[in-house]
């Protein structure tokens, strides 16, 4: 089912791209009433000037909807952008962004059966957009984030089709352990408060089914690890009845000695034995002490790498709520009982401070997304054009550094591709700068890292997409296809900006002049 029905009029397209056409249609009109006349007058000068200043400012409205194990919740905001440079094919930046309506937090439904209702998720949507005075025709972009129980291959089927007559719009990223630890440290803003100034943070967002740990120095990521400790590893049915029981709350009840039954739960002292132990393994885990058997069979990824030291400790999700004391309302969960255990241990345990970073249990869904329109330069390679067009291929971004050796490129590249919890062989494109001289011996590195990266040890199959800020693509995709032999597609695109976060719009080749447009739909934070 779609709950996004047109009504009374086929669906619009108010992406930037369709503003960058329908500018163009406005310049060419504007050009022939001017240049119709004999003479160039003030007045037309005028009116060019007034166009291009028209131009130089955006505001859209955009949605995030955060899907979870736990809760669902969406915000409608308002963003306004500011062109870079004073050409069409620039970059805009956001320079505000106003929350316009946020919605109530709901408990994700689920069937019988254990999966997503996703006709109840539909109604809940299609209410928050009637009760924000919106419609899904008035919204230009936006960006649905998955996690949790909502990746699940039938899960994520069933809500793509809450959104497929406005798919174009919306940025869908499905976020596993990793990809979600990068969203809530991005989204919380506890990034943007390890800039200012340079320190080093440990973020700590605390979900209903999972932690994620993201170790942050002076706004740059160091290392993330996620495990199975959250406040709704059990939670009421609607009877009152303790039925939804995670893995976790078996082990949990398994390590306590008592039987992991709706009828055990349902006794206070034991959610209190859970909480502690729970809060015991949280704090082991933030202070790097030892873990013991139970809170090492809890882990999702590797260990966090702890090549600093935090100077403070920033916290958001759902049980943040609690921790902070905004909310004090309870929903059938651990959530309010393990948040009183961890201020406790926080105040025994901790000799850095702990900070609330602004976002609790909205961190990940205040990744809003914008459309923004760049046009590829001249040096380009395409294998094949037929593997055009592209959509929504997530970015990953490589960072060059002055001295590099091809091993320490490719690792790079490989934890950035595992952040995206994608298939090894699924479609990536690979954004970095070349502003250096295009010495041969080192863009030949760059592209023996990127070879390695990407296709071994198993040959790749789906295109790869390069996209390189400097004039070196064509370069780039005779060194990955005829001197490396990568076998799959390669398009390598130059002159163009992306960063982590952007999901891309790879057109056809526009001929003449020989340039590919690309769309690029990036998630905002802070």
């Amino acid at each position: 089912m779609a709950f996004f029905q047109p009504h009374g009029r086929p669906p619009v397209d108010p992406g930037l791209a369709g503003m960058q056409a329908a500018w163009a249609r406005e310049w060419l009109q504007l050009h022939e009433d001017i240049f119709d006349h004999a003479h160039f007058d003030a007045e037309a000068a005028k009116a060019i000037e007034e166009y291009i200043e028209s131009q130089e400012h955006l505001e859209l409205k955009t949605v995030g909807i955060d899907i979870g194990s736990s809760t669902s919740h969406l915000l409608f905001a308002k963003i306004i952008l500011e062109r870079e440079a004073q050409d069409l094919s620039s970059r805009y930046v956001v320079v505000r962004r106003d929350i316009v309506w946020r919605s109530p937090i709901m408990l994700t439904p689920f069937t019988a059966a254990g999966a997503i209702d996703a006709d109840k998720l539909g109604r809940f949507i299609e209410t928050c957009y009637h009760d924000a005075g919106t419609t899904p025709e008035a919204i230009d972009s936006g960006a649905v984030i998955l996690t949790g129980e909502a990746i699940k291959k039938s899960n994520a089927e069933a809500i793509d089709e809450l959104f497929a007559e406005h798919a174009g719009k919306f940025v869908c990223a499905t976020a596993g352990h990793q990809l979600e630890a990068v969203l809530t440290a991005h989204g919380s803003g506890a990034v943007a408060y390890s800039k200012d100034p340079d320190t080093c943070v440990l973020h700590v967002d605390i979900g209903g089914g999972t932690t994620k740990l993201a170790l942050i120095q002076g706004g740059v990521i160091l290392d993330l690890c996620a495990f199975a400790v959250g406040g709704r590893l059990i939670a009421l049915d609607a009877d009152g009845k303790y039925t939804r029981i995670d893995d976790t709350a078996v082990l949990l009840a398994k390590e306590l000695g008592v039987p992991a039954t709706p009828e055990t739960f349902a006794i206070p002292e034991v959610r209190t034995r859970m909480a502690s132990r729970l809060a015991d393994v949280l704090i082991d885990y933030i202070t790097g002490a030892p873990l013991d058997p139970f809170a090492r069979s809890l882990i999702l990824t590797p260990e966090l790498r702890r090549t600093v030291e935090p100077e403070a400790i920033t916290v958001s999700g759902g049980v943040a709520e609690y921790v902070f004391k905004r909310q004090v309302k309870e929903f059938g969960d651990l959530a309010p009982q393990l948040a009183e255990q961890l201020r406790e241990r926080f105040r025994e345990r901790l000799k850095v401070p702990v900070v609330d970073p602004g976002s609790g249990i909205r961190a990940t869904v205040l990744g809003a997304s914008q459309f923004t329109v760049q046009v590829s330069g001249k040096t380009i390679y395409v294998s094949d054009h037929a593997a055009l067009p592209l959509r929504n291929v997530p970015v990953v971004r490589l960072e060059i550094p002055e001295t590099f050796t091809i091993d320490e490129l490719e690792a790079s590249l490989r934890r950035g591709i595992a952040r995206l919890e994608r298939d090894d062989d699924a479609i990536v494109a690979v954004a970095f700068s070349w502003m250096r001289a295009p010495e041969y011996r080192e863009l030949l590195a760059v592209a023996k890292a990127i070879e390695q990266a990407v296709s071994r040890p198993k040959a790749r199959t789906s295109p790869l997409v390069v996209l390189i800020d400097g004039d070196v693509g064509k370069t780039m995709g005779h060194l990955l296809r005829d001197e490396l032999n990568l076998t799959c597609e390669v398009l390598s695109i130059d002159s163009v900006d992306l960063r982590d976060f952007d999901f891309v719009d790879v057109g056809e080749m526009v001929t003449p002049p020989g340039v590919i447009p690309l769309v690029i739909k990036s998630l905002i934070f802070r």
